[in-house]
């Protein structure tokens, strides 16, 4: 394998090897992540790390999380903004007792560390990009606590907890998911013990289980355009009001102290049509002129298991209410609004 070839066409290579797992069509991936156990490539996903003496005080002036307080085998989500408050970039940031690692969207880690690094300065600290070095996967489902325990060891018990391993660092989302950052040299042979046991996917599934969810992960796409809350970062534990200063807080605090938010991230789907992050939604509840207006974006989007797509859009909360809000233009699909796990106001 050569660094340059993504993981997830090596992985479609090792398919035609002789007991090796295919990955899964769109289908059957589908299928397994809503009611099955699978394991997912995820090449849309990158790792920075931040290491050094000074890497906690550093990311803690720059992020919206609390790094101070982020223990050894602990992660937080959190968000790097704008000095205006807008969204840069939405990550998954732990500490694995070495260093801080930070998992974001793959087409923002090169700009995102580049941005961090201007502010370094004399700082000791030292960010670097794993991407030739590490892929990551994702596990999900009823049978993956034990497909991790047989193929790696101990697994975190609780919710946010981190173990590293020799091959691999397990980080756990949730009751039944879990992301690994594996190094590469023996990360083919983890992939395969792992898809031995449960159903091997393209990144689609298990993106799909991040939309339905209500994870928000901010792409090209999308970057700039939002406050946290409008993405519900601040219900996901991702913004820490009690800390000191960091690019845009004072906006960001103003957001949550001084009037309820009037755009926030809503669960949809859109029944016999694709969608994509970035395309813009439109209601029916008008402006001053009257008429349909475009004032929503759609944060992440999946192929859902009964055909579709499902959406995290941020909305007017207005419109939703109102009921009638549409892809793309104003007689375009119509958003069929679902419940989040989380409740919002």
């Amino acid at each position: 394998m050569t660094m340059t070839r993504t993981w997830t066409e090596f992985l479609e290579s090792r398919g035609a090897r002789a007991g090796s797992a295919r990955l899964a069509d769109a289908a059957h991936a589908l299928a397994a992540a809503r009611s099955g156990s699978i394991v997912a490539a995820l090449a849309h996903l990158r790792v920075l790390e931040f290491s050094g003496d000074d890497a906690r005080a550093f990311l803690h002036g720059q992020l919206s999380c609390d790094v101070a307080n982020l223990a050894a085998g602990r992660s937080v989500r959190g968000c790097y903004c704008t000095p205006k408050g807008r969204v840069l970039a939405s990550f998954l940031l732990w500490n694995d007792g070495k260093a801080f690692r930070m998992a974001l969207a793959s087409d923002l880690a090169a700009p995102i560390g580049k941005r961090l690094q201007m502010y370094v300065l004399r700082a000791r600290v030292v960010i670097s990009d794993a991407e030739d070095a590490e892929v990551i996967f994702g596990v999900n489902g009823p049978d993956g606590e034990a497909a991790l325990h047989s193929a790696l060891g101990a697994v975190p018990r609780e919710l946010h907890d981190v173990i590293a391993h020799d091959r691999a660092t397990v980080v756990r989302l949730a009751a039944e998911r879990f992301l690994l950052v594996a190094r590469r040299e023996p990360a083919a042979a983890l992939w395969d013990a792992l898809a031995a046991r449960l159903t091997p996917t393209g990144p689609a599934a298990w993106q799909w289980l991040e939309v339905v969810s209500g994870i928000p992960l901010v792409t090209v796409a999308t970057q700039d355009q939002f406050v946290p809350q409008m993405v519900n970062l601040e219900l996901l534990d991702a913004v820490n009001f009690r800390k000191g200063c960091y690019p845009g807080q004072e906006i960001v605090a103003r957001s949550q102290h001084l009037g309820k938010v009037k755009r926030r991230m809503f669960l949809a789907h859109v029944p016999d049509a694709a969608a994509a992050a970035g395309d813009t939604v439109f209601s029916g509840q008008a402006g001053d002129a009257g008429g349909a207006e475009a004032h929503g974006m759609i944060v992440n989007a999946a192929p859902a298991p009964e055909g579709g797509a499902d959406v995290l859009a941020v909305v007017q909360t207005a419109s939703v209410a109102a009921g009638d809000v549409r892809l793309r233009a104003p007689d375009g699909p119509p958003l069929a609004f679902r419940p989040l796990p989380y409740p919002v106001e």
